[in-house]
Order: structure tokens, then sequence, then C-alpha cells
């Protein structure tokens, strides 16, 4: 049989690896969401004005092959 005070020991090294696996795990889910985050703030800012770089280069090409 298991000592009683080595039960314990074994007791918290397995909670304190679970904790370490656990803020290990915090921090890759922090890192996709700030990810997420950066990807939809692009994606708004096409959105919002993509629109206008799209006519810009459309008037230039107009006006390159001599359309305008």
């Amino acid at each position: 049989m298991n000592d009683p005070e080595q039960e314990i020991i074994d007791q918290n090294v397995r909670r304190t690896a679970g904790i370490s696996a656990l803020r290990k795990i915090g921090k890759i889910v922090a890192n996709e969401d700030h990810a997420d985050r950066d990807k939809a703030r692009v994606v708004r800012w096409f959105i919002r004005y993509g629109w206008m770089i799209m006519l810009g280069v459309l008037l230039l090409l107009a006006y390159a092959t001599g359309m305008i």
C-alpha cells in the first residue's frame, strides 16, 4: 500500500499539473479569440471601404483603356 503522505503528494502533483494545463489551454483560447477579432476587424474594414477602393480601381482601368 502507498504511504498516506505519498498519496497526498501525488494528489498535489496531479492537481498542479491539471491547473497548469488549464492555464495553457486558456492562453491558447485567448490567442485564438484575439486572432478571430483581428480577422473580423479586417473583414469589416473591407466591407466598409473595399467598395470605394474597387470603384477607384475600375475608374483607373477605364481611364487607362480609354473608356473615359
